[in-house]
């Protein structure tokens, strides 16, 4: 090996030997401030990682007739002072996220040009316990105090697209409100400018429902394919991860059962048991880490019928009275046909939520309300024009 080649890999590996001593010395700062005893033991372990590395840091220098570098100040005092300029624990754990990201990327760089097979293996080594690393801290990070469900979310990094309907149920429900909705402020704001002419209404009635919908279908279509595809394509990385680091995989996993209140020997226990099965495995990690099930996000042309027959008979609703009654007869009618299903609607919602059935009738009822007499008081305005 040259010369200038000699001295810029005794350059580079000093330069890791620091960063692991630092970041060991800083994880045992925070680890001696936390009071969670399970972040406190997730810290620790981080910490001697850190220090394993920089051990076989300092041994290859000393092979290749270097030493470490002496830094100026003590690195635990160091690390006690950036706790407190930082403004505490959570801040200088954010920083580290910052930091396991720029090891990672150095390390990644030094793969290929260091040029020292040794060397290179320990870069192997410590990249993969660094990954490990932006894992935990990204748990860690999630506030005060850390649920299971806002560090699974960190875990990731990443957001994931769910229904908060509760299945078809939902779905239609929703059709029939949105149907219901947009219909009858088309059949008040005809009826206003028209006073309530049958032929007009039903006209723009039929038109409006036919539109929303296709409308409707179409998104329902669309979106839950979207979903689909994304859950496929999230699910084949989860497979590709399992397949090229097994490993870290179950440590994740046992890191989010560590979160939920397991010991590390039960979560060791339990995804041991999990990861025989490999599909097991893989539709386990899908639902803790990522939300979603293996079974997929549903049929897509299920959603988009639903979509469209629930939004139709939400939307024939107001018109309904306009085909045997016309004038301000026919208004007065489907108001209060109108107003009625906007109350059923609301309590339907409460199939899939939590809330009273009358309070969520009584709130759907009064939206419909306020946009009945808003578009009726539009419609006349228009016709005055």
């Amino acid at each position: 090996m040259k010369r200038n080649e000699s001295r810029a890999l005794i350059d580079a590996l000093q330069q890791n030997w620091l960063a692991e001593v630092q970041g060991a010395h800083t994880y045992r700062a925070l680890a001696e401030q936390e009071r969670d005893p399970g972040r406190k033991e997730i810290l620790i372990e981080m910490a001697e990682a850190e220090e394993r590395h920089a051990e076989k840091w300092a041994g290859r220098l000393r092979e290749l007739g270097a030493e470490p570098p002496t830094p100026r100040d003590s690195l635990a005092q160091q690390a006690r002072k950036r706790i407190l300029e930082s403004g505490g624990t959570m801040a200088v754990i954010r920083k580290m996220e910052a930091d396991e990201d720029r090891d990672i990327a150095r390390y990644q760089s030094q793969l290929e040009g260091l040029g020292d097979p040794e060397s290179e293996r320990i870069v192997r080594e410590a990249l993969a316990d660094e990954e490990e690393h932006r894992v935990r801290l990204n748990a860690i990070v999630s506030g005060e105090p850390m649920t299971p469900e806002s560090a699974i979310s960190r875990i990731l990094k990443r957001e994931h697209w769910h229904r908060t309907g509760g299945g078809w149920i939902g779905d239609a429900i929703y059709g029939v409100n949105d149907g219901l909705g947009a219909i009858f402020g088309i059949v008040s704001g005809v009826s206003g400018a028209t006073a309530g002419a049958s032929h007009f209404v039903v006209i723009s009635g039929l038109a409006g429902m036919l539109a929303s919908a296709l409308s409707m279908g179409s998104g329902a279509y669309l979106a839950t394919k979207s979903e689909h595809e994304m859950n496929e394509a999230q699910l084949a990385r989860e497979r590709r991860e399992i397949e090229e680091s097994p490993e870290e995989e179950r440590h994740e996993l046992e890191l989010i059962y560590r979160l939920k209140g397991f010991t590390p020997d039960e979560a060791k226990l339990v995804v041991n048991r999990i990861s025989q099965n490999e599909e097991l495995f893989l539709d386990t990690l899908a639902h803790e880490e990522l939300g979603i099930s293996a079974a997929g996000a549903g049929n897509p042309v299920t959603a988009a019928i639903s979509g469209s027959l629930s939004t139709a008979v939400g939307a024939i609703i107001p018109v309904i009275p306009f085909f045997f009654l016309s004038g301000y007869t026919a208004i007065i009618v489907a108001a209060i046909i109108s107003l009625l299903a906007h109350f059923a609607v609301g309590a339907a919602k409460t199939l899939v939520t939590v809330r009273s059935w009358w309070s969520s009738g009584l709130e759907m009822t009064a939206v419909g309300a306020i946009e009945g007499v808003i578009t009726y008081v539009v419609g006349i305005g228009f016709a005055r024009l």
